[in-house]
């Protein structure tokens, strides 16, 4: 930890951080500032803090809570299109390379990269749909009769439009991350839809930093254990035999977040402290309560700003979330490996079903995105894809 933090962490966030205050993040020891508009006659608070260095550490540690409420959509945060794109960098950069590290580790780079193209095509595939949806016309602008060659600039900051939005958007639901540099709730349905299956993945493409790393593990060995079960052969994973107590802490991890998401979505539909949190009506009221609790249940912390959470409910409900969501994943993760470190390697042999290949990324992806959408597909149904087929209504 001390290495990680003294020999990785520090320099990186340091040398970022030098770039964000010299692209015009905020950075002082001082306090907040008042300015008196004499043409108004009004005092103005504007706040401060040493917010570049904290803008570098925020993003590489996949934390994603800004300085400021406006998070990266402000320019003290994120001043230019530079800082924007060295954002989505940091935030992507250790999870994506943790799958070489756990490559080195294990003996096996071959196999690390296929885990690194597992998460690679189903990210650039998420933002590929995502970023398409927000290159349409708001459905309003259209209604009112103005066809404009614009996206969907609603909630986006025109420094960045709506495509780098919606990459960064992409970027911070596919880890742990949560930060933002627009209005994720003013996205459209499909690509306020690419932002929430993210997370409802499991956060694996790339994840957070180190919990992306052992969820993609879980859902490979799922991957390996069918790979078995299809050549009629023992499921082996890097030479450890995957039997009944493997198979059964690897559920376990893939399906407590879902669960507890699910429940405490039902719970919050069915009652009025529950039902009073969401400022939109409709399909799109239910996709604000779906993202929050996904949000919490995945330790990401975005969220559509349209969600009043700051209530009794939500406050206990994200908090019981949250901990279910993390600590019900890494603890059946942590006991998977250590059942596995306890058993003998088992040499290769013709039957060994290969975890280095196209095969194995093909069936990884497929394991992610089967679980994910049989577990949440009905959900999302009744949201951000019922808000589509509504052909541009507003509730």
């Amino acid at each position: 930890m001390t290495r990680a933090v003294l020999y990785i962490f520090f320099p990186i966030a340091f040398v970022f951080g030098i770039i964000f205050v010299g692209q015009g993040a905020v950075q002082t020891l001082a306090g907040t500032v008042s300015i008196h508009d004499y043409l108004n006659g009004v005092t103005q608070t504007i706040a401060r803090g040493p917010i570049g260095f904290m803008e570098a550490i925020k993003q590489l540690g996949n934390n994603g809570g800004g300085f400021l409420n406006q998070n990266s959509a402000t320019t003290f945060e994120n001043p230019t299109g530079l800082t924007n794109w060295l954002s989505i960098y940091l935030l992507l950069a250790i999870p994506f390379a943790l799958t070489y590290t756990f490559g080195k580790m294990v003996g096996s780079i071959r196999h690390g990269a296929a885990l690194l193209a597992a998460m690679v095509i189903i990210f650039g595939t998420w933002v590929t749909f995502t970023a398409v949806a927000e290159h349409q016309q708001n459905p309003a602008v259209a209604t009112a009769g103005v066809h404009a060659n614009v996206g969907n600039t609603e909630g986006k900051e025109v420094r960045f439009g709506d495509t780098t939005t919606a990459v960064f958007g992409v970027a911070s639901t596919n880890t742990s991350t949560g930060s933002a540099d627009g209005s994720y709730d003013s996205f459209t349905p499909i690509g306020g839809l690419g932002l929430l299956t993210g997370m409802m993945l499991g956060e694996v493409t790339p994840g957070g930093t180190g919990s992306g790393l052992y969820t993609i593990l879980i859902y490979a060995i799922i991957a390996v254990f069918i790979g078995g079960l299809m050549i009629g052969r023992t499921p082996e994973y890097l030479g450890k035999k995957i039997q009944a107590t493997e198979v059964k802490l690897a559920g376990l991890g893939a399906l407590v977040m879902p669960l507890i998401v699910l429940v405490f979505t039902a719970i919050a539909v069915s009652i009025h402290a529950g039902t009073v949190g969401p400022e939109n009506a409709g399909p799109h009221g239910f996709t604000e309560i779906l993202y929050g609790l996904t949000s919490q249940g995945n330790n990401n912390g975005s969220a559509f700003g349209g969600l009043t959470g700051n209530t009794a409910f939500y406050n206990v409900v994200g908090w019981v979330d949250m901990m279910i969501g993390r600590y019900g994943i890494m603890i059946p993760a942590l006991a998977l490996g250590g059942v596995l470190a306890a058993k003998n390697v088992v040499p290769v042999s013709l039957g060994t079903f290969k975890t280095d290949n196209t095969m194995f990324v093909g069936l990884t992806i497929g394991v992610i995105v089967i679980i994910g959408g049989l577990t949440f597909f009905p959900a999302v149904s009744l949201g951000p894809i019922v808000e589509e087929l509504s052909h541009g209504k507003f509730f």
